[in-house]
This record gives structure tokens, C-alpha cells and sequence, in this order.
């Protein structure tokens, strides 16, 4: 399982440096591509989701991190997703999408700051 945690943790970087990098292009286009609000918002969440995917890799891996990780992961996708969808093309991913990746994200940062309260496992005994 820890080579898992471990690849895990390497595609979540991959996944955030390209999260992050949709969030600065999109900011680049919300700003002079007339797109507005919308738009910005959805690159300000990329940008700080992603950093927050980052951070959920260091230290010890462990399950409640990959599961915070994975949530954070989705919800953003959703959310952003479904903010750029209506800024640019003028309707959403899915009904209810911005809504459950907001959830989503919600949930994600508890599990984040839950994991501070779990005390984890040696990478060597996490199964």
C-alpha cells in the first residue's frame, strides 16, 4: 500500500500542476477575454485548490489524506468545471455540479484539517 500512497501522491502533484496551471489561464482569459466574474472565480478556486492538493502530499502519507485529497480533487473539478462551462459556452457541466463540488470542497477541507487529529501510521505499517 505505501508504493500506492506513493504514486498517489505523485499523480496528485501532476493533477494540481495542471489545475493550477487551467486556474492562471483561465484568470488570463476571465481578464481579457471578457468573460467577468464567473471566470475569475473559477481560476481563483483552481489556484487554491490545487495549492491545497499540494500540501495534502507532504508529511506522511495516509489514507485520510488521500481521501481529503480525492475530494478536494473532484470538487474542484465540479465546481470550476461547471463555473467555466456557464462563463464561456453559457450553461453548466451538470445540473447541481457547482453546487456538490462546492459540498465537495467543503467536505474536502474538513478531512484536511481532520487529519491533523488522526495520528498517522508509519509509512512502512500503513496496509
Amino acid at each position: 500500500m505505501t508504493g500506492f500512497l506513493v504514486l498517489t501522491n505523485r499523480v496528485l502533484v501532476l493533477l494540481a500542476g495542471l489545475l493550477g496551471a487551467a486556474g492562471v489561464t483561465a484568470a488570463a482569459v476571465a481578464a481579457h477575454g471578457g468573460y467577468g466574474d464567473t471566470l475569475r472565480l473559477a481560476s481563483e478556486f483552481a489556484i487554491i485548490h490545487a495549492t491545497l492538493l499540494v500540501a495534502l502530499t507532504r508529511g506522511t502519507p495516509s489514507r485520510l489524506g488521500a481521501i481529503a485529497a480525492a475530494t478536494v480533487l473532484l470538487g474542484t473539478l465540479l465546481f470550476c468545471g461547471d463555473l467555466s462551462a456557464r462563463a464561456i459556452a453559457g450553461s453548466g457541466l451538470l445540473p447541481m455540479a457547482a453546487p456538490t463540488g462546492g459540498f465537495l470542497l467543503i467536505a474536502g477541507w474538513l478531512l484536511s484539517g481532520s487529519s491533523a487529529l488522526v495520528r498517522p501510521k508509519p509509512v512502512s505499517s500503513v496496509r
